[in-house]
Formats: structure tokens, sequence, C-alpha cells
């Protein structure tokens, strides 16, 4: 069976990038099926320079959300779930399961031409793959930046699920930590969840930036509590950010963002399965790490061309 992709990209004020970001969609080697971009209240012209640039690309529309974005307005805009309640926004406007892949793409991630190929062709040879991606670099004035990333988590900027796997985890959450509980539940349901680190796309808006980089390592903590890890692995996770520079303030804003949902009682993850599974993995990583081991899975039921 043909692949067929449905490509849905929330986007907000990407004015600077949004045309490199539609041109190397358009160059892609396997096109999308299906491409929607929802433009959610941008200010800067994106949507103007979206519905122009869609007369070039017959797979893709132009969505304005406008007063169907409960968000619209707020100033942290991913700590209440803009993306991903956009994203099933327009999940809403396809019937999703009329195609093979579902992908989400921000607007401000660079394809490498054979990215989407690359991607399929991958999916194709591993049954068991149902949530990927590849990894993102960010351009400095010296050069590229890699965006660190663990080899069993996607970023949330670019996740590419199997139709199966979409159905089997019941989509994405409306939630801060969408992109943890994703995969997490994509594993709990025998798939496996990897970056490839030899596809890479370019991130053209350093990571934090749209809030401030600390407000963002607060909202890791923050996440980290939703989604059951436990006080020792943010101690140590804690310990390791507080290394980078600036000293010490990495680490006390994640510290500060998993206390601060402690202490607010944010709303966890109400699943006694996906806790004790979560648990699990937590320690086998950890396992793994003191012990030098590649990781092991815990049982259960070429740079764009500017």
């Amino acid at each position: 069976m043909a692949a067929e992709i449905l490509i849905i990209s929330p986007v907000r004020n990407e004015a600077v990038h949004i045309e490199r970001v539609v041109r190397s969609v358009a160059a892609q080697e396997l096109r999308p099926a299906r491409w929607i971009v929802l433009d959610d209240n941008s200010t800067d012209g994106t949507r103007e320079l979206l519905e122009a640039l869609a007369e070039e690309v017959p797979f893709m529309e132009v969505h304005a959300l406008g007063a169907r974005a409960p968000h619209a307005g707020a100033r942290d805009r991913l700590a209440r779930a803009a993306a991903p309640r956009n994203f099933n926004l327009g999940l809403a406007m396809a019937d999703w399961r009329d195609y093979t892949h579902v992908m989400k793409l921000d607007g401000d991630i660079e394809l490498a031409p054979n990215y989407l190929r690359e991607l399929v062709e991958r999916f194709a040879a591993d049954p068991r793959l149902g949530l990927a991606g590849g990894v993102l670099v960010e351009p400095l004035p010296d050069g590229f930046r890699r965006i660190a990333i663990p080899r069993h988590h996607v970023h949330g900027a670019l996740k590419c699920y199997t139709r199966t796997c979409f159905e089997s985890i019941g989509g994405v959450q409306e939630r801060l930590g969408w992109d943890t509980i994703d995969e997490t539940y994509a594993r709990m349901r025998g798939f496996r969840t990897t970056s490839f680190e030899d596809l890479v796309s370019v991130h053209n808006r350093p990571w934090g930036s749209a809030d401030g980089a600390l407000r963002g390592v607060t909202r890791l903590g923050e996440c980290a509590y939703i989604t059951h890890y436990s006080p020792l692995w943010v101690a140590m996770r804690t310990v390791k950010l507080a290394a980078r520079r600036p000293r010490g303030l990495q680490g006390a804003a994640y510290a500060f963002g998993y206390v601060r949902a402690f202490a607010r009682r944010r709303q966890r993850v109400h699943d006694p399965e996906y806790r004790r599974f979560t648990r699990r993995e937590l320690r086998q990583r950890l396992i793994d790490a003191l012990t030098k081991r590649a990781p092991t899975t815990v049982a259960a039921a070429q740079l764009p061309s500017s």
C-alpha cells in the first residue's frame, strides 16, 4: 500500500521562517497527501504569506483559527497546550483514518528533501515502529548546534505516527506534557518510538525562545511531575542541567517547575498502568546508565538547503 501522509501544522507568527518551511515540504521526494496548516491569530503576516504560497502547493490548505483557538492571546501558549489543541482541530478537518501516517510539523522546521521518503521506508521496514522523527539542529553564527534528545524521544515539533499507533494511543492529549505521554502510551501498546540521528532538520527558531528559555526549562520540570517522573530521577536531571551555562540556572528552573507543579497539585496522568510503566522505564534507564549498557526496552502489553 502506498504511503498517504497527513501533515498538520499549527503555526503562529512564523513569517520569518514560513516560506523556507513550505518550500522544504513542497520539495519532498515523497510528498504528503494532504497538509493542513492552521494559523493561530498571527500578527506578523504569517497567514497572508501562507495563503500566497498555497497557490503553488496543491496539497496544502491554510485555515485561520481565529475565535476557534480557546487560548488565543495567552502569554504562555505552550503551558496552555496550544499546539496539541490546534493539532486536534486540524485532525477534525480530515478523516485521519484515510491516511497511513499522521504527522505534526511546526512552522519553523525545515526538512531535508529526503526526509519523508526515508521516514516512511523505515516505518515499512519495521512493523513495530509506531512513532518516529529525526533530530533537529539550530543555526548559530558559526554553524549548527544539534538539540540533544534521547533516542526513544521524538521532538514534538515533527512527530510522525503510523495510523495503527495513533489509533492505539487514542491520539494526543491536550495538556502540558502531551509529547511525553503519547510516546509512553505507544511503548505501552508495544510500539517502538525512535529519533533517527541521520535524519536532520533545521529548527529555525532556537528552542524556548518564543516564551523564554528558562520558562521552557521550568515547563519541563512541570512535565516531569505530570508524567510521574520520580523525585530521584528529577534530582539527577536537575544536577545535569545545573552544569550547563549559565551555571545553576537551568537546574534551578527545572527543579522549581517540578516543585511548583507538586505544590499546585497539577493534574497528573491518572492511569495506574501508565504510572507503573513509566517508573519501570526510568528504573531500567538508570540501571543501563550506571552499568553503561545500551538502553534496554521495557516489555509492555542530510541538512536542508536554504
